[in-house]
C-alpha cells in the first residue's frame, strides 16, 4: 500500500478559507456506496433514521497561537526577538510543549512575554520543540490565553490569511466544552442550534465524547509504505454514560455515526475487543484500508488532504476505488475542501440502506 495510492489533484481555489454562513448551509455530499447525491447539511434528516446516534467530539479549541518578545541583555546591549509560539500538548508537570519560530532565537531559561499578564520561561528544547512553563495556571491561564492567543488555523488556511476574531467563533463547535484541542473537529463545525433541534425532533440521538485534537493531525505522511507510518498520540475519553448509550443504540439496531474522524478514532480505540467500553488515555490508532470497523456504521466528515492519514481512514471505510470516485465528483462539482469546507456523509455499501 503506497503513499501515491492516496494522491489526487486538488485545485487551490477549492480550499476554503472561511466557513459557510450559516454553518448548516454548507454543501453535503452523500455517498451510499458508489451512489452519490448532492445535498446540503440541513438535508441530513433525509439520510438519517430515527434511532441513529451521532457521536460528537466536545473538545474545545484553545487559542494556541501566541506572538511574544524575547529580550536579551548581552555585549550588544538589550536586544529583542519576536517569537511565534504554537502550543501543542500540556505536560504532566504543568508545562506545555510548543513549536517556537524561530527556535534558534531562544535559550533555555529565557522568558518570552506575550502580554502584560502572560509570559513563559523556556525550560528545555528537544526534537524541534520547546518546553514552556507559564507564569499562570488554571483559570487565570485560560483567561490570559484567551486575551493574548489566536486560533491555531490549519497551515493551509494560515498561509492564505492570519487568524482573526471571527475565527474564535468559526473555529469552535457550538457544543465545545472541554478545553485542550489545538485543532478543531471540523465536521462538527457544520452544526448550529437550529439543526440540532431539527435532528432531535426527527428522532436522532447524540452522545458526547472527548478527543483533544493535536497539531500532529496536520503532519504529512513521509513514508512510501503507509503501513509503517506512526501516528501522533492524542488524549481522549469515552465515559461510562457515553459507552452505555452507544451500546444501547447498537443493541436496538440503530446506527452509530461519528461526526468527524476524531470521534471515529476514539470510539474505535474504546472498542479494542469489539465492544464499546468506558475508556480514557492516549490513542495513536491508525486506520487504513484493511481495518475492520468495530463500532462505526457510517461517518460524517469534511474532505481531506491528498496523501493524508484521514484520506486513508475514509478509504478504509468506503473502499479505495469508491473514495477516488467520491473525491473526483467533489472536485468536479467544486465542493469546498478541508477545515472550513463542505461535508460528506459516507454510508458504506453494507450500511447504506437508508431511504432518501
Amino acid at each position: 500500500m503506497k503513499l501515491a495510492d492516496f494522491d489526487f489533484d486538488l485545485p487551490d481555489e477549492l480550499i476554503a478559507t472561511r466557513p459557510a454562513n450559516p454553518r448548516s448551509s454548507a454543501r453535503l455530499l452523500v455517498a451510499q456506496g458508489d451512489d452519490i447525491h448532492d445535498a446540503v447539511v440541513t438535508d441530513l434528516l433525509t439520510w438519517l433514521r430515527p434511532g441513529d446516534r451521532l457521536v460528537l467530539n466536545d473538545t474545545r479549541v484553545i487559542p494556541a497561537r501566541l506572538s511574544g518578545l524575547r529580550e536579551r541583555d548581552g555585549v550588544e546591549g538589550l536586544t529583542q526577538a519576536r517569537i511565534e509560539v504554537t502550543l501543542l500538548d500540556p505536560a504532566a508537570d504543568g508545562c506545555w510543549m510548543a513549536l517556537l519560530k524561530p527556535l534558534k532565537k531562544v535559550r533555555d531559561g529565557e522568558e518570552i512575554t506575550f502580554s502584560p499578564d502572560l509570559s513563559a520561561t523556556v525550560e528545555a528544547r528537544e526534537d524541534g520543540q520547546a518546553r514552556l512553563r507559564f507564569n499562570l495556571s488554571g483559570t487565570d491561564f485560560d483567561a490570559a490565553l484567551a486575551e493574548a492567543g489566536a486560533m491555531p488555523l490549519p497551515p493551509y488556511i494560515a498561509a492564505k490569511r492570519p487568524a482573526d476574531e471571527q475565527d474564535k467563533t468559526d473555529y469552535q463547535t457550538v457544543w465545545a466544552k472541554r478545553p485542550g484541542a489545538v485543532a478543531a473537529p471540523t465536521a462538527s463545525l457544520h452544526f448550529d442550534s437550529e439543526l440540532l433541534a431539527l435532528l432531535r425532533e426527527g428522532g436522532i440521538q447524540f452522545t458526547h465524547v472527548t478527543l483533544h485534537v493535536g497539531a500532529g493531525t496536520f503532519l504529512p505522511v513521509k513514508v512510501e509504505d503507509v503501513t509503517t507510518h506512526r501516528m501522533h498520540a492524542e488524549w481522549g475519553e469515552v465515559t461510562e454514560e457515553a459507552a452505555a448509550e452507544i451500546a444501547a443504540t447498537r443493541a436496538a439496531g440503530g446506527r452509530v455515526i461519528p461526526v468527524g474522524t476524531t470521534a471515529l478514532r476514539l470510539i474505535e480505540s474504546a472498542a479494542a475487543d469489539g465492544e464499546i467500553r468506558a475508556w480514557s488515555g492516549d490513542t495513536d490508532i491508525f486506520i487504513y484500508p484493511g481495518y475492520e470497523f468495530r463500532i462505526t456504521d457510517a461517518l460524517m466528515t469534511n474532505f481531506h488532504l491528498p496523501k493524508s492519514t484521514l484520506l486513508m481512514l475514509v478509504s478504509a471505510l468506503m473502499g479505495q476505488d469508491t473514495i477516488r470516485h467520491i473525491y473526483a465528483h467533489a472536485v468536479e462539482a467544486e465542493y469546498r475542501f478541508f477545515s472550513y469546507g463542505d461535508a460528506s456523509l459516507l454510508l458504506p455499501p453494507c450500511k447504506s440502506d437508508a431511504e432518501g
